[in-house]
């Protein structure tokens, strides 16, 4: 008898388990539980960008510039800048931002730049900081997305995907990759299942302007310019919520409820067996059949500077034009005043304020965060919020779901922005309140 006795069976077992929850465990430890290290409590990915930040020293203008050049030239190197009219204009604001990181860097240029609210912040607050967050958080991040949680928190969700959100059960698993990842990486798999015929245009839509907002590592520089990092988890939590509440509005609003729902390959909306189980399987799967640690590692921080360098350029460029619009024309003035009655109607001191800032970010999602910074609590918390709930921005996103084959035009892109800025006003504005309670 050539019987294997079970207890050598149980190393295999044992260690699919260990893979399953001791990298899940660590990201969750390195994204959301806060420490105290040097009379400073806030979560270890921030402490560890801080450290980085403090290594480099004088270098970190020196490397956020190398990593704008490099994202300008990415382009032309691998043949795509001139694909369609999108990616020629973004290739010529990608090398705008490297003019305007070189006058951050040098001084030099017109003076009204160099003010306080302009390049010098734009540069120190955001761009840097972006720099260094989205590469380190990319090595993090893997411990999440890479070993088995998504796929497991996937099938527990997905019942109520479709009486909530009217998209399937598969779905779920886009919807988490994109809060916890990134809108490219949410993107990617709606566009994918998409073109498979496994999405209807509508449930395609709906996951791209409705789910793929940014990730967990942009919240945290969102956080740090509001200077809500002292709360941090109530922030991130309820950001989520908000935006789903919001979503699950906009999918029964024109035009995401009037596109087309049909699908060629539906997906049955039943998990054979039972669900808990189900889910305990699919994530034991996935553990099993991961990439090593340093692997997956790897590639993650491969992608996360690749994103890095795709977006720092045009943060600095989209980034700067916006402030100037915002500082010295009435256009933001003009469009605010659209958003104005959901804010006012909460009694905010800052309510115009707030409202012309959250027009701001469809410039670029950053922009209610710089704009609103010194605000009273109730303001920057709500701020935060529209920064990742409005979804839709023209710097990053828009630009990426025209290049893909789902069917939104930029005049439906609009209407869906408008929709969820003046919803996540009037959700954000109270909870700020009432979080500002809880917090003493």
């Amino acid at each position: 008898m050539n019987r294997q006795p079970p207890q050598a069976r149980q190393p295999a077992a044992a260690a699919t388990l260990l893979k399953l929850f001791l990298p899940s465990t660590l990201g969750i430890l390195i994204f959301f539980v806060p420490i105290e290290i040097a009379s400073k409590r806030t979560i270890p990915l921030d402490h560890l960008v801080t450290g980085a930040r403090a290594l480099l020293g004088e270098a970190s203008g020196l490397y956020a510039l190398t990593l704008i050049v490099a994202g300008a030239t990415y382009p032309l190197i691998r043949g795509y800048w001139n694909r369609n009219l999108t990616e020629r204009i973004f290739t010529g604001l990608k090398f705008a931002g490297i003019a305007a990181a070189v006058m951050a860097l040098t001084g030099w240029g017109p003076g009204f730049l160099h003010e306080p609210d302009m390049l010098p912040f734009l540069f120190d607050k955001l761009v840097i900081p972006v720099g260094l967050i989205v590469p380190i958080g990319a090595i993090f991040l893997a411990l999440l997305i890479s070993y088995g949680l998504l796929e497991l928190i996937g099938v527990l969700v997905q019942p109520v995907m479709r009486p909530i959100w009217r998209t399937p059960g598969r779905s779920a698993i886009d919807a988490v990759a994109s809060f916890v990842g990134s809108y490219s990486i949410g993107l990617l798999i709606t566009n994918q299942v998409y073109q498979a015929g496994q999405y209807s245009a509508r449930e395609a839509a709906i996951i791209a302007t409705g789910f793929s907002t940014v990730s967990a590592t942009f919240m945290i520089i969102v956080a740090k310019t509001l200077n809500l990092m002292d709360i941090w988890n109530l922030y991130f939590w309820l950001t989520l919520l908000i935006t789903f509440v919001v979503t699950a509005v906009t999918v029964r609003l024109p035009p995401l409820s009037r596109m087309d729902d049909s699908a060629e390959d539906g997906e049955p909306e039943t998990v054979p067996g039972k669900r808990l189980s189900t889910a305990w399987r699919i994530g034991l799967d996935v553990a099993e059949k991961a990439p090593s640690l340093h692997r997956s590692v790897a590639l993650n921080f491969k992608e996360g500077l690749v994103m890095a360098i795709s977006i720092l350029p045009s943060i600095m460029s989209v980034g700067l034009l916006g402030l100037l619009v915002a500082k010295y024309t009435p256009l933001f003035e003009w469009l605010g005043w659209l958003f104005y009655p959901f804010v006012a109607v909460w009694g905010v001191a800052d309510a115009a304020a707030l409202a012309q800032a959250s027009a701001a970010g469809l410039a670029e999602m950053f922009l209610p965060a710089l704009l609103m910074a010194e605000a009273e609590f109730a303001a920057r918390f709500a701020a935060g919020v529209v920064s990742v709930s409005a979804v839709l921005f023209f710097s990053a996103s828009i630009p990426c779901i025209l290049s893909t084959s789902i069917p939104l035009s930029v005049g439906r892109m609009l209407v869906v922005w408008f929709i969820r800025v003046a919803l996540s006003l009037l959700l954000a504005v109270p909870t700020g309140y009432l979080v500002q309670t809880l917090a003493g």
